[in-house]
């Protein structure tokens, strides 16, 4: 991932960068919100993570476009979003098979 002028390469930092802040909310951000009271690592990562999350959708929607993808594999690599991991899966077995 050394070139990032690539849309491949985007897409899989996109992947890392989503899966990393999904996993900082989930572990570190709710459980400080609710058990600690102290909301700020959820008001510094929500919205980046909201971000992130808009750009993985637009760039599944570009890719399986763009690759013809059938829509078993648009179905998966769209709700691996919503598991914390699933994204770093993504990137390594879906869009590294992709040429850059």
């Amino acid at each position: 991932m050394k070139n990032l002028s690539s849309q491949i390469a985007q897409f899989r930092l996109i992947c890392f960068l989503e899966g990393v802040t999904l996993l900082v909310l989930v572990f570190i951000a709710v459980p400080m919100k609710y058990v600690f009271h102290n909301p700020i690592v959820s008001e510094i990562f929500g919205p980046i993570h909201g971000a992130l999350f808009i750009a993985y959708v637009g760039y599944t929607v570009l890719f399986a476009a763009k690759y013809k993808w059938s829509f078993k594999k648009i179905f998966w690599v769209s709700i691996a979003s919503f598991f914390p991991f699933a994204t770093f899966y993504v990137e390594k077995r879906v869009l590294s098979k992709i040429p850059a």
